[in-house]
């Protein structure tokens, strides 16, 4: 009997002890002897300079062993790139230290390096500095006359920029029966992980480090290191096996890294630099956004004109972009559509990637229009979306890779119980709760990008994967060691999946809900390497019946290569490698799309969400009692670590609804919530039942896996469902999020 595949099984986590018994180390837990402590000190005003800083003053301190700002820092890197990334938006990348000047609240400017955590950080409490202020201006919404086109650069790449105008949209929007326009606004999100950012470097001598890092990019942390300090690469080594999570607040270099490998090489020690949870509101954040839109329909519900109008900030250095506006004529035809994004650059550190940039903004702004458009029709939310289904991506004139969104509709309403809501809003009740159903549409690109993988048939006949790739929490691990396995036919425990280390074959970071399609495939492509060497190795050996045959003629199962016609003839790999003289069998490959066959598709994954509120019709409370999303994102790769990825973006999606948002204080220029007990995000009181369902996607053209990302299409859908959902609950339509009971009074 063969063995099952590995690929499509409910794996536990495979470092998931580790995690829950400690044993797990994060960058700041590794034990390094004669350990300094650096402490950040930052900027107490918004704009302006440093006139004096009064080191003296703290370095006369027992303990205190250095103080570095931009008035005794080293000579660095002098251009712009050298201080770039791979997710580094056009503009000239911020330069800790550089020089006197304040360009955000919360700037970096100085390190108090200490024998202790506790002394650096009392040093760093007490450090005098003197400014000189300038006006600043922080505050988007009064400042939209200011928009501007985004700068161009190779990030279009990723994030293209808006599609091109068809027909007339103004036109066709007058002149429909029916109507739905909006005005939307977000504010302000940070990511927040629960492992705060923090760099242990490792002084090997003669500018050498090993570094132990929170990132989402060992090597794009290298690149940084080796760039900006004047390193060879190859005396550079940066860590990071285990991470608290990220959400995309480390696709970045962050400034610790910066600082802690400064002191290392200016001190000849080992630095370990942890941020503070206020200074974790310092590092980026998803951009608050104002949003436009204008959809109408015939007398039949077919949509006739689509416009969607963006509005977003950036930093004055940086010109951070998000794909907003492109969604809503990837999902729903119409013969007039327009699609603008425009900046406004504002006295705040640039912008971040989180969870879904650009999709979970404009997803809210769209499929709330759309849910108030199929009211306008008089047709059923579901309904409507079928009425205006879409076959082929019309935005760019070409198909889909394949699309099952239409399952995800007919499955997620079956399960969810859609048939029992009432069509009239406010109508529906349980005691003094009003009630709702809402549901909306869900939608992230799948994307691929190059990696390299090193697979190693070892002495032992097991298989060993490496690549540089983290795993930010997501199961990475556990998935990577699946794919690797069904590549020889082992089982899990043969396997070992080596990663987390720059020195290891080049992974990009690990974002856009490409690591899976990525990585995964790289590994396939070294797999079907390492197979044609076993086999090699296996005709070689004396009395060899595995002579003159192809690969497609033989099969790898439980250890063994055995002809696929005679399954009796079989030799181990043990045995391969024994007749190799005992040494390994190695492959390095480097997987490329194919973009000459890619560019003809569209290819995203699809998700309908569902979402049942309780609103307290006197106070104003809203409950979210049940939420499901219904997701086609082709193959699945494990079911289990899957459903925890889409159950945390559903999570994370109440939190964007109704929670979660930094507080600005404009006059001062500074966020004024910078802890976990004033932003809000939700508790287990919070959460009530959640289900997913995974909707059967077969797509032969995305990628070798035929795999789609899911770390982003949980969160998309879920904020506008549970807004559609107060909406039928109360009748109220509420465009800014998050949605606060005092909206609804």
């Amino acid at each position: 009997m063969s063995k099952e595949p590995m690929i499509g099984q409910p794996v536990s986590r495979l470092e998931g002890t580790l995690k829950v018994t400690g044993d797990a180390k994060y960058a700041g837990e590794y034990n390094v002897s004669e350990l300094l402590y650096g402490y950040v000190v930052s900027s107490t005003i918004t704009k302006g300079k440093i006139l004096k800083i009064h080191a003296s003053e703290i370095l006369a301190i027992d303990g205190i062993t250095a103080v570095f700002s931009h008035e005794n820092g080293p000579s660095l890197a002098w251009f712009d790139f050298q201080y770039s990334d791979m997710d580094a938006p056009p503009g000239s990348p911020f330069r800790p230290l550089h020089d006197e000047k304040i360009y955000s609240n919360g700037q970096p400017i100085a390190l108090v390096v200490a024998e202790s955590f506790e002394l650096a950080r009392y040093a760093a409490s007490i450090l005098r500095i003197d400014y000189e202020t300038e006006e600043f201006v922080t505050d988007l919404e009064a400042n939209l006359s200011l928009a501007r086109d985004p700068q161009p650069g190779i990030a279009t790449f990723l994030k293209p920029l808006p599609p091109k105008d068809k027909g007339d949209a103004r036109e066709a929007f007058e002149n429909s029966p029916a109507q739905a326009s909006g005005y939307f606004t977000h504010g302000t999100e940070h990511h927040n992980p629960m492992e705060l950012f923090t760099t242990t470097t490792v002084y090997e001598g003669k500018g050498k480090l090993t570094i132990y890092d929170k990132t989402q990019g060992t090597v794009n942390c290298l690149l940084y290191v080796g760039n900006v300090f004047g390193l060879h690469f190859k005396n550079v080594r940066v860590i990071s096996p285990y991470v608290g999570g990220a959400f995309g607040s480390g696709l970045r270099p962050q400034y610790q890294l910066f600082f802690s490998v400064l002191a290392a090489l200016e001190l000849k020690r080992n630095v370990r630099v942890t941020l503070d949870r206020s200074q974790m509101f310092t590092i980026g954040h998803r951009p608050p956004s104002s949003q436009i839109t204008r959809f109408s329909a015939d007398a039949a519900g077919k949509i006739t004109s689509l416009y969607h109008g963006a509005i977003a900030e950036t930093s004055r250095y940086e010109d951070y972009t998000e794909v907003v506006v492109n969604w809503a004529p990837m999902l729903y035809p119409s013969a007039n559509s327009r699609m603008t994004y425009q900046l406004v650059p504002l006295d705040v550190h640039t912008p971040l990637d989180m969870r879904a940039p650009g999709g979970s903004t404009g997803a809210h702004a769209i499929e709330c229009t759309i849910d108030e458009l199929s009211y306008a029709a008089g047709i059923d939310p579901i309904a409507f979306r079928l009425i205006n289904y879409a076959d082929t991506d019309e935005s760019l004139g070409r198909p889909y890779s394949s699309k099952e969104l239409r399952e995800c509709y007919l499955q997620g309403a079956e399960k969810f119980g859609w048939n029992k809501r009432s069509a009239e809003p406010r109508s529906m009740k349980r005691g003094n709760k009003l009630v709702g159903y809402g549901m909306a549409t869900g939608i992230w690109e799948s994307m691929i990008v190059p990696a390299r993988i090193e697979a190693i048939l070892s002495p032992e006949g097991k298989l060993v994967v490496k690549s540089a790739v983290t795993d930010i929490g997501t199961g990475t691990l556990t998935v990577m060691t699946q794919i690797a396995a069904d590549e020889l036919g082992l089982k899990l425990e043969d396997v070992s999946f080596e990663y987390g280390d720059s020195k290891m074959p080049f992974a990009p970071i690990q974002g856009g809900s490409f690591t899976v399609s990525t990585v995964g495939s790289a590994i396939m492509v070294a797999g079907k390497a390492l197979r044609k060497k076993i086999l090699s190795a296996a005709q070689k050996m004396e009395g060899s019946f595995f002579k003159c045959l192809k690969p497609e003629e033989v099969s790898f199962e439980g250890g063994f290569i055995k002809l696929k016609q005679k399954p009796e003839l079989a030799v181990s790999l043990r045995e391969i490698i024994d007749a190799n003289g005992g040494k390994p069998i190695k492959t390095k490959n480097f997987n490329v799309p194919n973009l000459l066959k890619l560019k003809d598709y569209s290819r995203a994954a699809h998700s309908a969400a569902f979402a049942e509120v309780e609103v307290d019709e006197e106070l104003g409370v809203i409950t979210v009692k049940r939420a499901l999303t219904a997701v086609a994102a082709g193959k699945i790769i494990n079911p289990k670590t899957a459903r925890s990825q889409i159950l945390g973006g559903m999570v994370w999606g109440i939190s964007k609804a109704l929670y979660e948002e930094s507080i600005s204080d404009h006059t001062l220029g500074k966020y004024m919530n910078q802890n976990l007990g004033e932003y809000h995000i939700p508790v287990h009181a919070d959460i009530h039942e959640l289900d997913v369902i995974f909707v059967e996607e077969e797509d032969k053209i995305v990628n070798q896996l035929g795999s789609k990302g899911i770390g982003e299409i949980g969160l998309v859908g879920m904020p506008p469902a549970i807004a559609n959902a107060i909406y039928h609950a109360t009748g109220k339509r509420i465009n800014q999020l998050p949605i606060h009971f005092d909206k609804l009074l």
